[in-house]
């Protein structure tokens, strides 16, 4: 089967997985996922990633944080820019997510980085997701 939207899948994996409050979630991995993988740890909003190396193809698996009595660390994930419609964004207009409590993940000339360091390094980009 081939897949269109890698990160779309990553993002519902995760979203389900959360909602089914299942300690870890795993998927095909690439290197977009991983850096996605790396701001959503940076930013608190898992435990870790670990890249299992298979045969085909490895592994990325996600171990989801969780608060007292089971509560959500991420409230919502949210796709912007999808293969049909691209959203880009320049310097001066880069989204903040719930006034500035939430993430947007920017893929950018220099890496994929959260909004906030886009804006410290004045770069824009393509807005790949929310998360909040």
């Amino acid at each position: 089967m081939s897949m269109n939207d890698p990160i779309a899948d990553m993002l519902t994996r995760v979203r389900n997985a959360n909602s089914a409050s299942k300690p870890t979630v795993s998927m095909p991995s690439s290197k977009k996922l991983i850096e996605i993988a790396r701001i959503m740890q940076e930013e608190g909003y898992i435990v870790g990633y670990e890249i299992e190396k298979g045969e085909p193809r490895d592994t990325l698996e996600i171990t989801l944080k969780y608060g007292d009595k089971k509560s959500k660390t991420i409230r919502g994930l949210k796709r912007i820019s999808k293969p049909g419609l691209r959203i880009y964004a320049g310097k001066d207009e880069l989204p903040r997510v719930l006034g500035g409590l939430g993430t947007a993940i920017i893929s950018t000339s220099h890496g994929v980085m959260t909004d906030r360091d886009a804006r410290k390094a004045g770069v824009g980009g393509e807005v790949i997701a929310y998360i909040w």
